[in-house]
């Protein structure tokens, strides 16, 4: 019998897809904090930080700039990792393609260079379900709903933490 793995979509729903089916993805977020806010990706009903896939030309750091700036329209640098982990993830009802991910999740604290905030590198998927990034007070992003799979609440208190 082949391996079966448990993806979970963005509504927590759980899929049992064949192991072939399971791509491998590292992906990088940042935590982006200035003047007691937070940078935030309005997502589908929820937030989340600004990141995603790492490219296979691409370092980490590199990944996460280029998606800084796609998902804000920031130019920043990693400063910081805080986080570690991993996650079977599917986008099956969340876009149009299906795709089904064993996903290595790497948070950073970033610094912002440069830039303002803007939609105009938004990629074809994003424009479907992403809205403008927003700086949000910390009080409020702790009670947040957010749509990834670790605690965000804690590892945004880990962020503040110098």
């Amino acid at each position: 019998m082949k391996k079966q793995i448990i993806c979970k979509d963005i509504n927590n729903k759980k899929f049992k897809v064949a192991a072939g089916k399971v791509s491998f993805r590292p992906s990088v977020y940042a935590l982006i904090i200035k003047n007691n806010k937070i940078l935030l990706s309005p997502q589908w009903d929820g937030y989340d930080f600004p990141g995603g896939g790492v490219e296979i030309d691409e370092t980490i750091e590199e990944a996460l700039a280029r998606e800084i700036y796609e998902e804000t329209g920031y130019i920043a640098k990693a400063e910081k990792l805080i986080y570690v982990g991993s996650n079977f993830f599917t986008t099956k009802n969340a876009i149009a393609k299906e795709y089904y991910w064993n996903c290595i999740l790497i948070y950073y604290t970033a610094k912002i260079i440069s830039g303002k905030i803007s939609t105009a590198n938004f990629d074809e998927h994003e424009k479907i379900y992403m809205k403008k990034a927003e700086w949000i007070d910390i009080d409020k992003a702790l009670k947040l709903k957010f749509r990834n799979s670790v605690d965000s609440p804690a590892l945004l208190k880990k962020a503040l933490q110098k």
